[in-house]
C-alpha cells in the first residue's frame, strides 16, 4: 500500500498550523493520519499545539529536514509506515526549508516505494510577501515555485498587496493554483484535489541541481540562527507584549519569528509572533519555553529579556 503524503510549506510564521488543523478537522478526520512536525529549534511549538488536539505527530527538531536532518526525515518515514500504516502523512516543514529539497527528500530510494506525494501547499503572509521576497529569496521563491497550490493568508485585511503577490507569484510559478479567499470561505476539498497536469510530481527538484560553479546552494544553518529558552516565569499579557515591544526596539528587525507556550495566571498562553503581528491566546497545550528565530542572534540578551535559560 502506497501512503499518501502532503506537505504544507510556508515561510515563518505564515499560518501553515493553521491550515494543517483545518485539514484535519475538515477532511482527514475519518483518516489515519501522521504528521511530521520539523522546527529548527529544539522543541516544536507546533508539535505541542497539534498534539493537544489529539493527533499523532512525529518531530525532527534542532535544524532543517532539507538539510542536516535529512536521513531522520527518511528514517522517521520508514518506521511511522511500519509502525503505523498511516492512510495519510502530513509533512510541515521548518518555515525556512526549501519545498524543493522536502520533495527530494521524499524521494530517497529507501522510500519513494511507500508513499506518493499528493499535494505540495505553499501559505504565503500576504503582508510581508515583498519583504520576504526581497530580504529571503532563495528560500522564499523556492517555496512558490514548487507548490502546486499556494494559498494567501491575510488577504482579505490587505487586498491592494494580495492582488500584487498574486501577479509575481503567477510570474514565479505560473502553473500553481493560487487561492485569495479569506481562507473560512475555501473547501479543504477544493485545495487538496486540485488536479494539476502540466507538472509531473518529480520534476520540481530538476532547477535545483547544482552543476558546476553556477551557483552556491545555501542551506538554512547558514543563514538562519535559532535560540530556545526554557522558562519557569508565570506570565501576564501585558508583561510579554511588553517584553516582546523591548526586543524590537533592540533587534530592529533581526528577530524574524517567535512562538512559545509559557505558564499564565489561569493556566497556559500560547505565544505567536511574526514581523507585524503579535498574536497571546490561552492555550490547552503544555511547555514553558521560547523558541526565537532570526539572523545573528544575541542570545544573552534575548535571555535577559524573556527570563530564560
Amino acid at each position: 500500500m502506497t501512503t499518501e503524503v502532503y506537505i504544507v510549506s510556508g515561510f515563518l510564521g505564515a499560518g501553515k498550523t493553521t491550515l494543517i488543523q483545518k485539514i484535519l478537522r475538515e477532511t482527514f478526520k475519518e483518516d489515519k493520519v501522521v504528521l511530521i512536525e520539523n522546527d529548527f529549534g529544539e522543541i516544536s511549538v507546533d508539535s505541542a499545539l497539534l498534539k493537544s488536539d489529539g493527533v499523532e505527530v512525529k518531530e525532527i527538531n534542532s535544524g532543517c529536514i532539507c538539510c542536516s536532518l535529512q536521513g531522520d526525515f527518511v528514517a522517521s518515514i520508514r518506521e511511522i509506515i511500519d509502525k503505523f500504516k498511516p492512510d495519510k502523512i502530513i509533512i510541515e516543514p521548518s518555515g525556512i526549508a526549501k519545498l524543493s529539497d522536502i520533495v527530494k527528500a521524499c524521494n530517497h530510494s529507501s522510500i519513494n516505494q511507500h508513499i506518493k506525494v499528493k499535494e505540495k501547499i505553499t501559505v504565503v503572509d500576504t503582508e510581508f510577501f515583498e519583504i520576504y521576497l526581497e530580504d529571503f529569496g532563495e528560500f522564499f521563491e523556492d517555496q512558490i515555485k514548487n507548490a502546486d497550490v499556494i494559498l494567501l493568508s491575510h488577504g482579505e485585511t490587505f487586498p491592494d498587496k494580495a492582488a500584487k503577490a498574486g501577479e509575481l507569484i503567477k510570474a514565479i510559478n505560473p502553473h500553481a493554483f493560487v487561492f485569495s479567499k479569506e481562507w473560512a470561505h475555501i473547501s479543504i476539498d477544493k485545495i487538496l484535489f486540485c488536479e494539476n497536469n502540466h507538472k509531473n510530481w518529480n520534476s520540481c527538484v530538476e532547477h535545483h541541481e547544482c552543476g558546476g560553479s553556477e551557483h552556491h546552494h545555501h542551506d538554512a544553518e547558514e543563514i538562519f540562527d535559532t535560540l530556545t529558552l526554557f522558562t519557569k516565569r508565570i506570565f501576564t499579557v501585558n508583561d510579554l507584549r511588553e517584553r516582546i515591544l523591548e526586543m524590537k526596539q533592540i533587534f530592529q528587525g533581526a528577530i524574524l519569528r517567535v512562538k512559545g507556550i509559557v505558564s499564565g495566571e489561569n493556566g497556559y498562553i500560547n505565544l505567536q509572533y511574526t514581523l507585524g503581528d503579535l498574536q497571546i491566546t490561552e492555550t490547552s497545550a503544555e511547555g514553558n519555553f521560547i523558541c526565537i528565530i532570526g539572523s545573528n542572534l544575541d542570545k544573552q540578551n534575548l535571555a535577559r529579556i524573556f527570563e530564560g535559560y
